[in-house]
C-alpha cells in the first residue's frame, strides 16, 4: 500500500528580545494552502520511493496519507486515566492535566495510544489544536485526506537519535525512554552523565548525516546513520494516532471502506491475512478433491451401465449413449418378439378402458399416433373428466382436454403423481 508522509513544519515561537516577530498573514488558512511540505513516497511503506519539497497542489497522491509533526511540537504527560465515557475523556484530561499545561486546556488536543484504557497510567501526547487543524484542512481542502498523524518519537523501549537543530549548527539528542520524550544539547557534560555503559548498550541509537560524527564524539561508539525519510518510515510502526476527539477523520461511504481496507492492511492484520487465505485454500483444495471424487462416482456409473449395454446387447459396438441405447434395442427386440409396447395402441386402449367411467357409452371416434391416444370429450362433463384423468394418473398416464378432445399418453417420470 503506498503512503505519502507529509512534515510538518514547526510551529513558530517567540523570538530572543530584540528580535522582530514575523508578521501575521491576514488570511492564516491561506498561509497554510500556500506552504511547501516536505514528503517522502513510499510504494510498500518500508522503502521510499520518492522524497523532497512540494507545494500543496503539487504533491503526489497515494492510497494513505501520514502526517508527521516535529519533535518540538508534541509534550508528553504520564497521568492515571479517569473511568469516564470516550466523549468526556478530553474534558477529564483537561482538568487532570490543567496544572502541568502552559497554555489553555481548550486550546489543545490530547491523543491517547490505541491500547490506553480507563483507570490505568497512561501516556498523553498534546498538541495546539488550532495549529493542527488548520493543516488538515488545508489537505483536505486539496483533497489529500489526512488517516494518520504519527509522532516520530513517543515513550517506551530506550533510543535516541542524533540531529542537527534548523538553522543553527549545534546538534541535539531525542531521547525517549519509558520516562517520556526529551531533547538534550549536546554541549556540556550533564546530558552524557545520564547515559550509564549499559544503557548505551541496550537502547537504540541512530543519526543523521550530518549528526553522526558529533553524535559518536559524544556517544563515545559508533551510530548508525538513519534519515528524516527512514525515520518516519519506521514511526509507521508505531500505535499512536495523534488524530484523535475533536479531529478524528469523518468517514463515511467510499473513505470508510477506504479506511477500513488501510486497517486490515496494516501489518498488525498480518496473522489474520494470512489465516484467512490459509483458510481459503484449504476450502478450495477441499472442493477440489469433493469434485474429484464426484467425478470418479460418475465415470464409475457410467462404466456400469455401459457394461450392462454390452454384456445385454453385445451386438452394439459403439456406446454413446447408453441408456438411449438400451431403449431402443429393447424396443426392437420387443416389435420383433410381437409383444406390444407403452406406446403402442393396444397398451393405449387398455388404459383408456381400464379408466373408463360406468355410465358412458363407448367412444364415438379416436384417433392414434405413436405413443398417443385421442378421443372425443363431447359429452362429458367436469366430474368425469377429473374422475378419468385421476384413474389414469394411478397408472402413470397423462391426460390433457382441449378443444373438445382428450388426449392420452403415456406420462415422464417427473408427471407422475407420486403415491
Amino acid at each position: 500500500m503506498s503512503t505519502l508522509i507529509l512534515f510538518l513544519p514547526p510551529r513558530d515561537r517567540l523570538r530572543a528580545q530584540g528580535q522582530a516577530m514575523p508578521a501575521a498573514p491576514a488570511d492564516p488558512q491561506a498561509q497554510v494552502t500556500g506552504r511547501e511540505y516536505a514528503y517522502v513516497l513510499s510504494a510498500n511503506g518500508r522503502q521510499v520511493s520518492a522524497e523532497g519539497r512540494l507545494a500543496l497542489a503539487a504533491l503526489p497522491r497515494a492510497e494513505q496519507i501520514v502526517l508527521v509533526p516535529a519533535d518540538s511540537d508534541l509534550a508528553w504527560h504520564r497521568v492515571q486515566l479517569p473511568k469516564v465515557s470516550r466523549a468526556r475523556l478530553p474534558a477529564a484530561l483537561a482538568g487532570l492535566m490543567e496544572e502541568e499545561l502552559l497554555d489553555d486546556p481548550e486550546h489543545l488536543l490530547f491523543a491517547l495510544d490505541a491500547q490506553a484504557s480507563g483507570g490505568e497510567q497512561a501516556w498523553v501526547a498534546v498538541c495546539p489544536r488550532a495549529w493542527l487543524a488548520e493543516h488538515l484542512a488545508a489537505l483536505d481542502a486539496a483533497h489529500l485526506f489526512v488517516d494518520r498523524v504519527a509522532p516520530l518519537s513517543w515513550p517506551g523501549q530506550p533510543r535516541g537519535h542524533f540531529q542537527q537543530l534548523a538553522d543553527e549548527g549545534r546538534f541535539e539528542l531525542l531521547w525517549a525512554d519509558t520516562d517520556g520524550v526529551s531533547s538534550l544539547s549536546l554541549s556540556g557534560s550533564w546530558g552524557r552523565a545520564r547515559f550509564t555503559s549499559e544503557l548505551v548498550q541496550n537502547a537504540s541509537w541512530s543519526a543523521t548525516a550530518e549528526a553522526v560524527e558529533a553524535a559518536e564524539h559524544w556517544l563515545g561508539s559508533p551510530v548508525p546513520m538513519q534519515s528524516r525519510a527512514q525515520r518516519a518510515l519506521q514511526a509507521l510502526e508505531g500505535s499512536w494516532n495523534l488524530r484523535q476527539f475533536e479531529l478524528a477523520p469523518r468517514t463515511r461511504g467510499l473513505r470508510a471502506v477506504r479506511q477500513l481496507y488501510r486497517g486490515v492492511m496494516h501489518k498488525s492484520w498480518a496473522p489474520v491475512r494470512w489465516g484467512l487465505a490459509g483458510l481459503v485454500a484449504v476450502q478450495l483444495l477441499g472442493l477440489n478433491l469433493w469434485a474429484w471424487q464426484q467425478n470418479r462416482e460418475l465415470d464409475q456409473l457410467r462404466n456400469a451401465v455401459d457394461g450392462v449395454l454390452r454384456s445385454t446387447h453385445p451386438q452394439v459396438r459403439a456406446v454413446l449413449d447408453a441408456p438411449l441405447q438400451m431403449q431402443r434395442e429393447t424396443e426392437t427386440l420387443r416389435a420383433q418378439a410381437g409383444r406390444a409396447g407403452v406406446q403402442d395402441l393396444e397398451a393405449l386402449l387398455s388404459a383408456a378402458a381400464t379408466a373408463w367411467p360406468p355410465d358412458r357409452s363407448p367412444v364415438d371416434a379416436l384417433s392414434f399416433e405413436t405413443g398417443k391416444l385421442t378421443l372425443s370429450a363431447q359429452g362429458w362433463g367436469e366430474a368425469q373428466i377429473a374422475n378419468f384423468r385421476q384413474q389414469l394418473q394411478s397408472e402413470g398416464w397423462q391426460l390433457e382436454v382441449s378443444d373438445g378432445r382428450m388426449t392420452l399418453r403415456r406420462a415422464k417420470p417427473s408427471e407422475r403423481k407420486q403415491p
